[in-house]
């Protein structure tokens, strides 16, 4: 494993390149044909997209043929803007792929309701099949999945495995997956390394995908509250599951913020140029959840939001049974046949609720998402230009803020960054 990583290091360009490049040094086989996995613009601050810059740039230069596949998961298709904000000017753009999770996959194997039963204590016993782009098997020397390592609401700890068997992943594994963690119970899971659903992913890459050349390159970034600046504090690089395990302990030392008072009223911007879906900006719901005071408001400030779903059926889905919360979701799976087939869709509409413990009100700015839309999925809803003349994210820093009429708040300027729990809550769950 190669790394540097260290809470108060800050790995900067110069730096990055060198490791980027020793490790593609080391690699024990000429790489003529090489695939890159970096995610999407939703981890724009990953460095994800300036390390597969660096390797492709390598890579092209001393010869090789690469392709990049955007690890989009169940997202939208990049666009390109959205490919030029992430990856910058230099690659060409017949160089993208696009991961179709629905149509483009083969699979490799099936994992047993057995297996199933024994993560989630008795409480499913399906069998999943294990679905992979099929252009993952088509002759590379290395496969480089790149990514960060942060707080994440499905697995515990994002990256790693989720990298291919979710996000250049097929629907079963995808839908299942995620059902498991939603009855694992969201607020039991983030921020664990060790959680059913990344036995799953483990299980189904080493069980049937150990013959394809994967390789990891991983970071863990942390947002300076004071200079409001992003630091890359770690980089690991490597095959096996210490690289990922190494990354998640500094992750968890960084990107946990554990507070000793429960606030009333938490506050989250979502960045335009990450969040434009329910399906992403949730994301503020999951990494506060266990921070909010009971009967507290968590006011999500979304100018781009311009959908529910990234996915048509997905969206229609949202639309349809709306965020139920626990309950009333396990039910609507029981009575829905298309939501059965969509359990992925049945895990985010119950980890998108508080269960009402606290209020959620999302305030949209001209995206296209209007406040009717947004109350009938079962959210409370004010105008973004409204919300702002009083939460002004431009005047907020991130964590408890004072309003010059008394209100405390706390406020997140990026969800996406991490996790924000009540020390007392999150030791509970531990």
């Amino acid at each position: 494993m190669n790394s540097r990583f260290g809470k108060d290091v800050s790995i900067q360009l110069p730096e990055l390149r060198e490791l980027v490049f020793q490790y593609l040094d080391e690699a024990d086989q000429p790489l003529n044909k090489v695939l890159l996995l970096p995610p999407d613009h939703t981890r724009l601050n990953s460095m994800a997209g300036t390390i597969t810059a660096m390797v492709y740039g390598k890579l092209v230069g001393e010869g090789s043929e690469v392709d990049i596949l955007p690890a989009l998961g169940t997202h939208n298709p990049m666009t390109e803007a959205q490919l030029r904000m992430m990856f910058g000017d230099t690659i060409p753009l017949e160089v993208f792929k696009v991961h179709d999770w629905r149509n483009e996959v083969v699979c490799k194997g099936t994992i047993g309701g057995d297996a199933l039963s024994e993560l989630s204590d008795g409480k499913l016993d399906y069998a999943v099949d294990v679905e992979v782009n099929k252009r993952l098997f088509e002759g590379y020397d290395m496969i480089l999945s790149i990514g960060q390592v942060v707080p994440h609401e499905v697995v515990g700890m994002a990256n790693y495995t989720k990298n291919i068997v979710v996000g250049v992943g097929g629907s079963d594994l995808i839908n299942k997956s995620h059902f498991l963690g939603a009855v694992s119970g969201i607020e039991a899971t983030m921020g664990r390394t060790d959680t059913p659903v990344r036995k799953l992913f483990n299980r189904a890459a080493d069980t049937c995908l150990s013959e394809l050349p994967i390789h990891y390159i991983l970071t863990v970034m942390e947002l300076d509250y004071e200079s409001g600046e992003i630091h890359q504090r770690g980089f690991y690089a490597g095959e096996d599951v210490s690289v990922f395990e190494e990354a998640c302990k500094l992750s968890r030392a960084v990107n946990i913020t554990l507070l000793d008072r429960e606030p009333k009223k938490v506050v989250v911007y979502l960045d335009p140029h990450e969040f434009q879906s329910t399906w992403l900006g949730n994301k503020s719901v999951y990494r506060t959840r266990m921070a909010i005071a009971d009967d507290g408001d968590l006011i999500v400030l979304a100018p781009a939001l311009n959908e529910f779903g990234e996915d048509p059926v997905i969206d229609r889905l949202i639309r349809k049974f709306g965020y139920c919360g626990t309950p009333g979701a396990l039910k609507a799976v029981e009575e829905d046949e298309e939501l059965r087939d969509n359990l992925g869709a049945a895990a985010h509409l119950m980890a998108g609720s508080s269960d009402g413990r606290f209020r959620i009100t999302y305030c949209p700015g001209e995206g296209g998402v209007t406040l009717d839309e947004i109350r009938s999925v079962g959210y409370e809803a004010e105008p973004y230009d409204e919300v702002v003349k009083r939460y002004d994210p431009k005047l907020l820093k991130d964590g408890f803020n004072i309003l010059p009429d008394g209100e405390e708040i706390f406020f997140v300027s990026n969800p996406a960054l991490g996790l924000w729990a009540f020390k007392e809550k999150f030791k509970e769950a531990e």
